[in-house]
């Protein structure tokens, strides 16, 4: 679980936009980007090179 402080700062590196925290699946999305960041040890990788294509149906 990432602090609530953390997730209020973050934002897509690439767009700016909100993230979305996926407890399941630990990780923060960006839907206006669909983009997926993971979070390794409690730490978002936010690079967004590192980042992975979401799929749309």
């Amino acid at each position: 679980m990432l602090d609530q402080k953390l997730l209020e700062l973050l934002v897509c590196p690439v767009c700016k936009g909100e993230l979305e925290y996926d407890e399941v699946g630990n990780c923060l999305l960006c839907h206006r980007c669909s983009l997926r960041y993971r979070i390794e040890n409690g730490i978002p990788i936010m690079l967004p090179e590192k980042a992975e294509k979401i799929e749309r149906n």
